[in-house]
């Protein structure tokens, strides 16, 4: 939000000298973020004077209109002859003041002005738009001045323009809806430097009246708890907006349009009461507020046409809706120039309603935004009256005697707030007197008591007035004012956040970082040393991804939690798998010319839990018992850590040295030995089978145990898959369960002999069903403790050894920790090994 510092002070006497610093710092120290403090002043430099156009030339031939012309800007030239500008604007005519910067200045963004020739003739200077000046960003037109504005040619402009300000730039939290507005900023300022805040609210405003001023019937008083209109007849269609009105407008970032729409967007920023004028003449019959009906259409002041659902409000007559409520008007009833007859709405909206009617249109308009932040029901009528004065004072027309006023607003329920609990959360002494006294600072109504309360076990020390019960109600500009907690965090701001000490606690030595935290790094790092490039995908996936994947209908995996308010339609469920989401990523890149890609990602999967029910409702009043706790832990969905790799292209590149290896199977699988060797699993308790998964290809699948539980599976997709989701051929894949793995054991220092090994490279011929990783297993249980390593080095099949048979050679290293082995002792062992081989799979020595 943008507002000046002069608007500000008609409503709080801040200090005459007050620098720019403190005022920041104050707003800061308030909770408020302030994205800049501008002193327009110094935004332009030089000559920038008030000029009257004497006379426009038409230019033709070129490729845009452009106008040749004459303007008075007094003596300011140092001749007292017109200035001579060419400018493209023409939104002005002779006789028109305008704003005029002469060559030597300097407008926002260091652009210097200069005199030259252009188009044909001498230009000096240039006829300013508003946002050339820095004041908004409407540049449709150059600023014309006002018959209200009492400055002559040569004058300095930036008194008329408002150059001479101090403009604030502020970011408001959504939970501060009422500091949208000059009244609740003024009313911030006023507790910051104790100063009298004259609240805008409070003028006097007639009530409703026994006849309406328009029929209007309102069929949902929760949708729309409060309505007021008033009419005026008679009103100049030609009358301007005053030049100080649309000068703060501007400074707002709010074009001016007309003075009626003017008057709405004036009074919304004033006291934050968004408001809508509609055109009397162009409404046919009474009005209807209501829920929309599905599919009815509407056409809003941006020329959008909109199909509304059931959940949106709208504003009727007897053609159907002709506004969105709370959020933008309608074309059909819209302040046009021939106007005469306004009718000014104020009302009162749902928040939530607004804020998804907006939401679903992606029609973020300035009413909306302070709608669903939350806006006073009580200044409807003031906010009619100021719009009603406006409006005749500036443009005649006569108000009619009738005011509309549906009340079903409902009042605050007051709060039971401890004395003594600021004190108790925050750790700083608040006296209850101070208390009281800061929430009626902030316009709550305080009633004290003698009520004991329980003492609350979770915190330490007890402030004097223990016990002591406060009865609050907020004020209607403060809905944000719900719970205890809330009371205690404007006590604290109001007191000042410096008096809060920054205390850090004391870790405790040792502790470092969990078991958890250290295998999840470890096996990032292993990843990483790999190639594997880390990725961190969206958790939202789509219902038709299991399809794609190929998941069985009875696949766990299948069952997802979906969103009650997703990101995006498309996507509302909480993956169930990594490989979804990175296959994702996967894709994105292949389609932006990567080709060879080995990504990977660390992140948890959601399991719901099946009939868990809701979770209790649990306040903010007191910390919850670990039976409230143990409840809603068992409506919340399993969250285990997965681990997944993808790879595709090559993953070995080709070059000058030779061919590449594109990536498989195989790659896969050795990342998820790599994975489990990070994790501190001994390759003696990780078994690797065949196995049939989704979404991977049957033939090409491998299952990773872990003492005998299946922790994950590895190898190439599925082409269904690959198909399903418009990946490469033979794309590889792996996923593993890090919360399925066994703590990580002890692992004692190995024996690092400084004797040489020795290599005996043995063939075995086995069934074609017999997995290599059981004829592994089998020679390293029969070599006994000198075998060191043992590795498969080569795969053979042909006809010489026979149908469904093939032979795997693998290289044993044998080692002894104090000694040199001799050949005998090497080949005793190495004959050791082949008959557990043969013993337990049927192994057979090629060529024996």
């Amino acid at each position: 939000m943008r507002v000046s510092v002069s608007w500000l002070r008609e409503y709080v006497d801040l200090p005459a000298d007050l620098p720019t610093g403190d005022l920041e710092q104050a707003l800061v120290d308030l909770g408020i973020e302030v994205e800049s403090v501008v002193d327009l002043a110094e935004t332009v430099t030089g000559q920038l004077v008030v000029g009257e156009v004497r006379e426009i030339e038409e230019l033709t031939g070129f490729k845009k209109p452009i106008r040749f012309c004459r303007v008075d800007v007094g003596a300011a030239n140092g001749t007292g002859e017109p200035q001579e500008i060419v400018c493209g604007a023409r939104n002005f005519a002779p006789g028109d003041r305008v704003v005029v910067i002469l060559p030597g200045g300097v407008l926002p963004g260091g652009f210097a002005i200069g005199a030259r020739k252009t188009y044909g003739h001498n230009s000096a200077g240039m006829i300013c738009s508003a946002k050339e000046l820095g004041l908004g960003d409407d540049h449709s037109g150059i600023i014309v001045l006002g018959p209200d504005v009492t400055a002559k040619p040569g004058d300095d402009a930036r008194p008329v323009v408002g150059l001479d300000d101090v403009v604030l730039d502020l970011e408001i939290t959504p939970d501060r809806g009422y500091a949208l507005s000059l009244r609740g900023l003024a009313r911030e300022l006023s507790h910051a430097f104790d100063v009298p805040l004259r609240d805008p609210a409070l003028a006097p405003a007639p009530g409703g009246t026994e006849t309406p001023a328009y029929p209007v019937e309102v069929r949902d008083p929760v949708g729309c708890d409060r309505f007021t209109a008033r009419l005026v007849r008679g009103v100049d269609p030609t009358a301007p907006t005053p030049s100080w009105m649309s000068q703060r407008l501007v400074t707002a970032g709010i074009r001016s349009i007309s003075l009626p729409v003017d008057i709405t967007n004036y009074v919304m920023l004033e006291l934050g009461q968004p408001m809508h004028a509609f055109d009397a003449d162009r409404i046919a019959g009474p009005l209807v507020v209501r829920r929309a009906d599905a599919g009815e259409t509407l056409t809003t002041l941006d020329g959008v046409n909109r199909v509304l659902t059931a959940d949106d409000m709208v504003i009727c007559d007897d053609t159907g809706p002709i506004s969105l409520a709370a959020v933008m008007g309608g074309e059909t009833s819209e302040v046009v120039a021939g106007t005469t007859n306004v009718l000014f709405e104020a009302a009162h909206w749902d928040p939530a309603m607004v804020g998804r009617t907006a939401r679903r249109h992606k029609l973020f308009s300035e009413a909306a935004k302070r709608w669903e932040r939350g806006v006073d029901p009580a200044v409807a009528l003031v906010a009619l009256e100021r719009a009603v004065r406006l409006l005749t004072e500036h443009g005649g027309g006569t108000p009619s005697a009738e005011i509309l006023d549906i009340d079903h607003v409902r009042p605050h329920t007051p709060i039971t707030l401890p004395a003594d609990l600021p004190t108790r959360r925050v750790g700083v002494e608040y006296p209850p007197a101070r208390v009281v006294a800061l929430l009626e600072r902030v316009g709550c109504t305080v009633a004290q008591g003698a009520d004991r309360l329980s003492e609350d076990p979770g915190t330490v020390g007890v402030a004097s007035g223990a016990g002591t019960a406060l009865s609050v109600t907020p004020p209607t500009w403060r809905p944000d004012l719900t719970d205890p907690a809330d009371l205690v965090e404007e006590v604290v701001r109001l007191d000042g956040y410096d008096r809060v000490p920054s205390v850090l606690p004391t870790a405790p030595p040792g502790r470092g970082l969990t078991a958890r935290q250290r295998r999840r790094r470890a096996v990032a790092g292993s990843l990483a040393e790999r190639g594997y490039v880390a990725v961190l995908a969206h958790p939202f996936v789509s219902p038709e991804l299991a399809d794609q994947l190929g998941l069985p209908a009875d696949d766990p995996r299948r069952p997802a939690v979906r969103l009650a308010n997703p990101l995006s339609e498309e996507e509302p469920l909480l993956r169930t798998t990594l490989l979804g989401p990175l296959l994702g990523i996967l894709k994105r890149n292949l389609g932006r010319g990567q080709r060879d890609l080995a990504l990977y990602e660390i992140g948890a999967v959601f399991h719901p839990r099946i009939g868990a029910g809701s979770p209790p409702a649990m306040g903010v009043d007191r910390r919850p018992t670990d039976a409230e706790f143990a409840a809603a832990d068992a409506v919340v969905p399993a969250q285990p850590v997965h681990v997944a790799v993808v790879l595709s292209g090559d993953i070995d590149p080709a070059g000058w040295w030779g061919a590449g290896r594109p990536a498989g199977w195989a790659d896969a699988i050795e990342a998820a030995r790599d994975v489990l060797a990070a994790a501190g699993i001994p390759d003696e308790r990780v078994e690797v089978r065949a196995a049939e998964y989704a979404p991977w290809h049957p033939g090409r699948c491998a299952e990773l145990r872990v003492d005998d539980t299946v922790v994950g599976h590895a190898g190439e997709l599925h082409p269904v898959a690959v198909a399903a989701l418009e990946l490469p051929r033979r794309t590889s894949a792996m996923e593993l369960n890090l919360d399925a793995l066994p703590s990580t054991p002890v692992t004692p220092a190995p024996t690092v002999s400084g004797f040489p090994p020795a290599l005996i490279d043995v063939a075995l011929v086995v069934d074609d069903s017999v997995p290599a990783e059981q004829v592994r297993r089998a020679l390293e249980a029969g070599a006994g403790e000198l075998l060191e390593d043992v590795r498969l080095f080569d795969v053979y099949s042909g006809a010489q050894l026979g149908a469904g048979r093939r032979s795997l050679a693998y290289k044993l290293t044998f080692r002894a920790p104090d000694r040199t082995l001799t050949v005998e002792e090497a080949v005793a062992a190495r004959d050791a090994a082949v008959a557990v081989a043969a013993e337990r799979l049927g192994a057979t020595l090629r060529g024996a």
